[in-house]
């Protein structure tokens, strides 16, 4: 209706009214919206420099990360001979300076045993008791009316988590039942069966001091190597508590034959490292300036101000005093290897002070960069896999080893552990949650230590800022709800300006009926009076 009035426009008065509305409608809602349109365009400048910033710190930590996890910034052992021997650093490890010479004279290896063959592995064994006896303590092995067969002793020898595996083997010529214990002269198993007994179970019996029953196939024997020309017996051919962080993995006995060992530092890769993450650190905060810096008239950068980048900036600007390493009398911060805060906030490399540490503490400066772990007992052994672990300092009470049978127990920070054989496990609810230990030895309390290194520390950076209730969060929020008010002030905007179009419309729209009528009257008058002059003439 509006518009159709709209078309009449301007007949009465000959005005061109819809030009006159347009240009009146036009000059109240143009500056409105000129002022919505910077809006958004700002919103969307911030929005998009707070996802590259985002980005641009995932980046980073992850890149950190990468090149952390390929081992390249890690000191490795090495040896003369990977055909007798290989040796690997212990997760969390820092190698110190070493060399030895190592002979392997015997493999660990477990002990088995093999039965006679049988038709099948469903034929009877004979029904009775069996006794099991290893290093975990003496168990009952029943065999009756549901379980008798050779799959049924197999199970039931199982079922008893002894520490002895039994397994099935099942060949053209029959079957037959194989044991096997744990490596190590310790791990040596005996399988009884009562005096008299002539069921057929006795048959599956062993004792090497008795004959009849299973044949030996295998001794149980524990490693033995001679380090340094000091003789040491192992029940595992994995051995990791001969050379302080390094794991031995034997492979073949040589007497006679010694292998060297030594470690390889990473010296030029960590020289390239702490390089690399000065020139990638100053890039980051050369665009974190860029989208912060103040301006004149308003035309500053598009996060000026907002609190999520503010925290970002203070964060790393940290990062070369934060402490990374909090063992031995090393470097603890990037700072003390000639990493430089310079006046603008960048970070520059005294190569001097680099080479000269890299040359005099390798293993320290070598720390900053690993995370590592560390237990203070030697009979406190951390299984867990590096990064699983919250960094911090965590007290391990009420230790127990595992004995007869019995688990392993303890406690961390006052909270019981889980037990797991020789393990314990962390529990829900622990700060040290993904935390496991292994306990070899008599030993009531421990230090759990666990540094982050550069990357934890960046990565730590990065997921605080980036939680959900953290200040990225907060600021994405923020900028979220700012669009959505412009999005409703320019709804708001078109509702006022059509009223106030429709308003002129019927404004004009009275005038030109007014006019019109105006018009009309006056055309009458004139005419009259054309009349009254002709009459008067």
């Amino acid at each position: 209706m509006t518009t159709s009035i709209a078309y009449s426009l301007g007949i009465g008065s000959g005005i061109d009214t819809q030009a006159l509305i347009k240009g009146l409608s036009d000059a109240v809602r143009a500056p409105k919206e000129a002022l919505i349109a910077q809006r958004e365009e700002r919103n969307a400048a911030q929005i998009s420099a707070l996802a590259e910033a985002s980005g641009a710190i995932d980046s980073f930590a992850t890149a950190l990360s990468t090149l952390i996890a390929g081992g390249t910034l890690f000191s490795q052992p090495n040896v003369s001979d990977t055909n007798v021997l290989t040796a690997t650093a212990l997760p969390g490890s820092r190698l110190g300076d070493f060399s030895a010479q190592i002979e392997v004279v015997q493999l660990a290896q477990a002990q088995t045993l093999e039965s006679i063959s049988l038709a099948s592995a469903s034929e009877p064994v004979g029904q009775g008791d069996l006794t099991l006896v290893t290093s975990r303590g003496s168990f009952t092995v029943t065999i009756d009316a549901t379980n008798d067969s050779l799959d049924g002793l197999a199970k039931a020898i199982n079922d008893q988590n002894a520490g002895v595996t039994a397994t099935v083997i099942t060949q053209a010529n029959g079957a037959r039942l194989m044991l096997k214990g744990a490596t190590g002269e310790a791990a040596a198993f005996t399988l009884g069966v009562p005096a008299g007994t002539a069921t057929g179970l006795e048959r599956f019996a062993y004792d090497p001091n008795v004959a009849g029953g299973m044949t030996r196939a295998q001794v149980a024997q524990d490693a033995i190597v001679n380090l340094d020309g000091v003789q040491v017996k192992r029940s595992s051919n994995l051995i990791n508590d001969l050379i302080a962080g390094v794991e031995l993995n034997l492979k073949k006995a040589v007497p006679g034959t010694t292998i060297a060992i030594g470690i390889t530092r990473p010296t030029a890769s960590i020289e390239l490292a702490v390089n690399d993450f000065v020139a990638a650190y100053n890039e980051l905060h050369s665009m974190l300036s860029e989208f912060t810096a103040a301006g004149v008239n308003g035309a500053g950068g598009p996060l000026r101000g907002d609190l999520g980048i503010r925290e970002l900036q203070r964060q790393l600007s940290k990062l070369p005093s934060t402490v990374l390493n909090s063992q031995g009398d090393g470097p603890s911060t990037l700072a003390e290897i000639g990493v430089k805060t310079n006046r603008d906030g960048t970070l520059s490399v005294d190569g001097a002070r680099l080479s000269e540490m890299l040359a005099s503490d390798p293993e320290g400066v070598e720390a900053l960069f690993n995370p590592g772990q560390y237990s203070s007992s030697p009979f406190v052994q951390i299984t867990s896999k590096m990064g699983k672990v919250k960094p911090g300092t965590y007290t391990l009470t009420e230790l127990v080893a595992a004995a007869g049978g019995t688990d392993a127990t303890g406690k961390i920070d006052g909270m019981s552990m889980i037990s797991s054989g020789e393990s314990l496990i962390a529990p829900v609810g622990s700060a040290a949650i993904g935390l496991v230990v292994k306990l070899s030895g008599s030993v009531s309390s421990a230090t759990i230590t666990i540094d982050p290194g550069l990357g934890g520390a960046l990565q730590s950076i990065r997921d605080a800022l980036k939680a959900s209730s953290g200040p990225f969060a907060a600021s994405k929020e923020r900028l979220n709800g700012e669009a959505e008010q412009i999005a409703e002030d320019r709804e708001a905007l078109e509702r006022r300006s059509q009223a106030y179009h429709d308003q002129l419309v019927s404004q004009f729209t009275a005038m030109e009926r007014q006019v019109s009528a105006f018009k009309a009257t006056q055309s009458y008058l004139e005419q009259q009076i054309k009349m009254w002059s002709g009459d008067n003439d």
